[in-house]
């Protein structure tokens, strides 16, 4: 019923998750975990007060048995991100974060971003032809979460290798041989990370790494692995996930150019058409939660201690809640801002804001500089979880 390597899925997994949600909405798949896919499942899964924390799993998935190392030890960052801690830790980390991370300081990133995009379609126009990815997707996130951070460029490049490694780890059923490399990947990271941040001890200024530093709640503050995995966290998060968010909706725009029309005269949808691109191809597919007591869903007992995971993919567009158009972009769709990309409950998405505020610069300013773009390739990056193209050629005029 679950089978990401069938034929077709890494093109279009949908007609695979639209049979999931019909014929077993609460699976058990063969190799030890269970997967939720209707709307209403997955929504009430994410609200829910379970665990993120692998040291409650109890019925551990046939993947996750590679080796005598603790599963959390197994977890990049040693399991100490913020994603990887439930209340209280993840409060209390989360506060401390929060007080670096403010909308504010994303919000006063405008100018620079829209610089950004501007020059990126310029030299877009200029070619004619082009790979969306390199030229528009990855770099616009890449450099606002660099710049946010205060990352010097000239260590963009290997962190770019890292990053894009590391973040296969959010893939379910990975090989031992990838795990290695995810680990080599995650060593290095670690070291890098506490490099900048000693630099930025003695050469402190007005970037988030610095006020992660500084941060404090009364008398508490951030060990030093505690920053080293936050920092690590939110530059991973940073732009991973939203590269495949912008290049998701550009060939989601592309292959509805009505909608793109839509935009184009309305630039005033550009909040709702956020929502309604990212609910329609979410570059997050799944999530994960460890059951802290049994769940009844659909007459089937999930045991306490199982690794469940919601399909955030296939409640986007389960038509039971979105109606019988859920598998059509309607950028004016009225609730799409009821969508679970951006995860909810404690767990909601701390960089939400600076992933739509990019995305409501780099659509409609795309689409009113590019009327007419025909899609010549797309090659997908084959992945489960974190989906998206790893090359987008278009022609544009």
């Amino acid at each position: 019923m679950f089978d990401p390597f069938a034929d077709g899925f890494a093109e279009d997994p949908y007609p695979h998750y639209a049979e999931l949600r019909e014929k077993a909405p609460a699976y058990h798949h063969p190799l030890g975990f269970w997967l939720l896919s209707r709307y209403e499942d997955v929504a009430l899964f994410q609200r829910a007060a379970h665990s993120v924390d692998d040291r409650y799993l109890t019925h551990v998935p046939e993947w996750k048995r590679d080796s005598g190392v603790p599963l959390k030890e197994n977890r990049p960052m040693r399991g100490l991100s913020m994603v990887d801690q439930d209340p209280p830790d993840h409060t209390r980390l989360r506060r401390l974060v929060s007080q670096a991370f403010t909308r504010r300081a994303v919000e006063g990133l405008q100018p620079r971003l829209e610089t950004l995009v501007d020059e990126a379609l310029e030299r877009i126009a200029c070619t004619g032809r082009v790979d969306l990815v390199p030229e528009l997707a990855f770099p616009i996130p890449f450099t606002m979460i660099s710049e946010l951070l205060g990352v010097p460029a000239v260590a963009h490049a290997r962190l770019r290798e890292l990053t894009g490694t590391l973040v296969r780890f959010l893939e379910p059923l990975s090989s031992p041989a990838l795990l290695a490399e995810i680990r080599a990947a995650d060593s290095e990271l670690t070291e890098i990370t506490r490099d900048l941040i000693g630099h930025k001890r003695r050469h402190p200024g007005e970037d988030l790494i610095t006020g992660l530093i500084e941060a404090r709640h009364e008398d508490d503050a951030l060990t030093e692995e505690e920053l080293v995995a936050q920092v690590m966290f939110l530059y991973i998060a940073g732009h991973e996930t939203t590269v495949n968010f912008l290049a998701n909706g550009i060939l989601a725009l592309a292959r509805n150019p009505g909608q793109a029309e839509l935009l184009r005269q309305r630039p005033e949808l550009a909040g709702v058409a956020v929502e309604e691109l990212i609910r329609y191809e979410t570059s997050v597919h799944l999530m994960r939660r460890i059951t802290r007591e049994p769940l009844v869903l659909h007459g089937i007992e999930i045991p306490a201690g199982s690794h469940v995971v919601g399909c955030l993919a296939a409640a986007n567009r389960d038509p039971d809640f979105w109606g019988a158009d859920a598998d059509q972009l309607r950028l004016e769709r009225p609730d799409a801002h009821q969508n679970l990309s951006f995860g909810a409950g404690v767990h909601h998405c701390l960089g939400a804001v600076l992933a739509r505020l990019e995305a409501r610069t780099v659509f409609p300013r795309f689409v009113r500089r590019f009327p007419d773009v025909v899609v010549d390739e797309v090659r997908w990056n084959g992945r489960i979880n974190v989906r998206g193209p790893e090359a987008l050629l278009v022609s544009v005029r």
